[in-house]
C-alpha cells in the first residue's frame, strides 16, 4: 500500500530540507579536495599525510552508507536523518576549528556519517510523497546530489581566496544547523518500517572489506602498487568479502539483503554504477590539473584553482539542469533510456577529450556534455534502485547503489592517475599522453557503462522479477522504470 498522500506545501518543506542535507554532503565530497595544499601549507604537515582529509571522508561515508540506510528502514528514517544531519554539523564544526592535522581527519571521518543522507533521502521521498512525484522529485534530488559535487570543486577556489580555508566548513556548520533544525521539526517520520534488527556481524564484515578495499586504492599511488601493504589489503578484502557473503546469506535479518541485490534490474543497475562512477569520479579529479598545468609543458593552460573550477562551470551547470529534466523525460521515454544516454554522453565527452584539449573552449565544451550524461545517469540510477526493490529495502539498496559508484569511483581515479603519472617530465609534471590514454580509458569505461546499461530489464520485466525473485509488492507505483 502506498503511503497517503501529504499536503503539497509541506512536501516542498520536506524536499528543500532533504536537497539541503544532501547536497551540502554532496559538496563536501569535492570542495576540500583543491584546498588541499592550501591546508597542507597551514597545517606544516606532508603531502602524504594531508591526502588523509580526504581519504578519511571516502572511507567514513563508504562504511555508513549501507549501514545507517539500513538502520533508517528499521527505526525510521526521520530520525536517523536528523542524526546524520547532526554528525555533519559536529564534524564540520570540528574541521573548522581543528587545531592539527590529526583532528581534521577526525573530523573527515564525522562528516563521512553524513553519506547516510542520500539513500535516506530517496526512502522519504518513496514513503511520503504522492505517487506521481516520486519520479521527479528523486531526479530533482538526484540532480543536486550531482550539482554538489562540481559545485565543490568551483566554489573552493573563490573560498579560500577571499576568506580563509576554514570557511569551507564553517560555511557548511551554518547551512547544516538550520536544516537540521528544519527537518526535526517538519520532516515526518515514515511510516514503513522493515522488520527484524540490525545485523551487526555483517555491518562488521562490509566495513572491513570496503576498507580493506578502498584503503590500498586510494594510497597506491605513495605506497606503490606491488607493496605488501596494498596486496595485502587486497587479500584481505577478497577474504571479508567473502565472509560478507556467507554472514549475510544464513542471516536471518541481513544487513543488506542479496536476494535484493541478484535481482537482474538492480544488479544491472549497480554494475552500471560502477562502471560509470569510474569514469565520472576520475573526470572531476584530473580535469581540474589538466588544466592548472603550465602551458610550458606542452599542453593545459596554467589556470588558477579559481579558473580550474570555473572550467569545470559548464559541466556543473549541464548536470543540474539534466537532471531536473530527466524526472519529466522518464515516464516518457524510461528511465533506462535516460541511463544508456547518459553513460553514452560520457563517453562521447571523454573521447572528445582525448582528441580534443588544445584550447579552453574544447574542453569546456566536453565538460558540458559530461555534465548532461551525469545529470541523466545520477538520476535515472536512483528512479531504477527505488521502483526495483521493496520499499522496506529502499534504504539499504540506494545506499549500496551510492558505496558501488563510490568503489568504481576510486577503481577509476586510481587506474587514471597510474597512467598519468606513471611516467614523468624532467620538470615532474606529466607528459601529455598520459592525459590522453586517461581520457582514452574513460571513454571506454563509460561506453561498458552504456553497454551494461541496455541489460536492465523494462519496467513489466521488473515487477515480474521482484515478484518471483524478492517477494515484492506488484503495484509499485509509475512507468518510469521503463526503458
Amino acid at each position: 500500500m502506498s503511503a497517503p498522500s501529504r499536503p503539497r506545501s509541506s512536501n516542498r518543506v520536506t524536499f528543500a530540507v532533504l536537497a539541503t542535507g544532501a547536497g551540502v554532503f554532496s559538496l563536501l565530497q569535492s570542495l576540500i579536495a583543491p584546498a588541499l595544499p592550501t591546508v597542507q601549507h597551514a597545517m606544516h604537515t606532508s603531502q602524504a599525510t594531508v591526502t588523509w582529509v580526504m581519504t578519511a571522508y571516502l572511507l567514513s561515508a563508504s562504511i555508513f552508507t549501507p549501514i545507517l540506510g539500513r538502520v533508517g528502514d528499521l527505526i525510521g528514517k526521520k530520525r536517523t536523518l536528523v542524526a546524520a544531519l547532526v554528525a555533519v554539523l559536529v564534524g564540520c564544526l570540528l574541521a573548522a576549528l581543528a587545531p592539527n592535522i590529526g583532528t581534521l581527519i577526525v573530523a573527515r571521518v564525522v562528516q563521512g556519517i553524513g553519506g547516510a543522507l542520500f539513500p535516506l533521502s530517496f526512502g522519504i521521498i518513496r514513503d511520503e510523497f504522492d505517487a506521481s512525484r516520486v519520479g521527479a522529485s528523486i531526479s530533482n534530488l538526484s540532480a543536486v546530489i550531482a550539482a554538489g559535487g562540481g559545485l565543490g570543486i568551483v566554489l573552493a577556489g573563490p573560498i579560500v581566496a577571499t576568506l580563509d580555508y576554514r570557511w569551507l566548513f564553517w560555511l557548511p556548520v551554518i547551512v547544516v544547523a538550520l536544516t537540521a533544525a528544519i527537518a526535526l521539526r517538519y520532516v515526518p517520520e515514515s511510516p514503513r518500517r522493515a522488520e527484524g534488527r540490525v545485523n551487526w556481524s555483517g555491518a562488521i564484515l562490509l566495513s572491513g572489506w570496503l576498507v580493506a578495499l578502498l584503503l590500498p586504492l586510494s594510497q597506491a599511488s605513495s605506497w606503490g602498487w606491488g607493496s605488501a601493504w596494498v596486496l595485502g589489503l587486497f587479500g584481505v578484502a577478497v577474504v571479508l568479502f567473502a565472509a560478507w557473503l556467507v554472514a549475510e546469506a544464513r542471516a536471518q535479518h541481513p544487513l543488506i539483503d542479496l536476494r535484493i541485490m541478484r535481482l537482474y534490474p538492480v544488479w544491472t543497475t549497480n554494475a552500471t554504477a560502477l562502471l560509470f562512477g569510474a569514469g565520472m569520479y576520475a573526470v572531476w579529479s584530473f580535469l581540474p590539473g589538466f588544466a592548472q598545468t603550465p602551458s610550458a609543458a606542452g599542453y593545459g593552460f596554467g589556470s588558477s584553482v579559481t579558473g580550474a573550477g570555473l572550467l569545470m562551470l559548464p559541466m556543473l551547470v549541464a548536470m543540474f539542469a539534466s537532471g531536473v529534466l530527466s524526472g519529466r523525460l522518464a515516464p516518457v521515454v524510461g528511465a533506462k533510456s535516460l541511463l544508456v544516454t547518459g553513460a553514452a554522453l560520457g563517453a562521447v565527452s571523454c573521447g572528445l577529450l582525448t582528441v580534443w584539449h588544445g584550447q579552453v573552449w574544447q574542453v569546456s565544451v566536453a565538460a558540458g556534455v559530461f555534465g548532461l550524461g551525469i545529470g541523466l545517469a545520477f538520476a535515472s540510477m536512483a528512479t531504477l534502485i527505488v521502483h526495483s526493490v521493496p520499499a522496506e529495502q529502499t534504504g539499504a539498496a540506494t545506499g549500496m547503489n551510492a558505496n558501488i559508484r563510490t568503489i568504481g569511483g576510486s577503481i577509476g581515479a586510481a587506474v587514471t592517475g597510474i597512467l598519468v603519472t606513471g611516467r614523468l617530465q624532467p620538470t615532474g609534471l606529466p607528459y601529455e599522453s598520459g592525459y590522453t590514454h586517461g581520457f582514452a580509458l574513460l571513454t571506454l569505461l563509460c561506453l561498458a557503462a552504456a553497454l551494461v546499461a541496455l541489460l536492465i530489464p523494462t519496467r513489466r520485466a521488473s515487477l515480474q522479477l521482484r515478484a518471483t525473485g524478492a517477494g515484492a509488492d506488484r503495484k509499485e507505483t509509475a512507468g518510469v522504470a521503463g526503458g
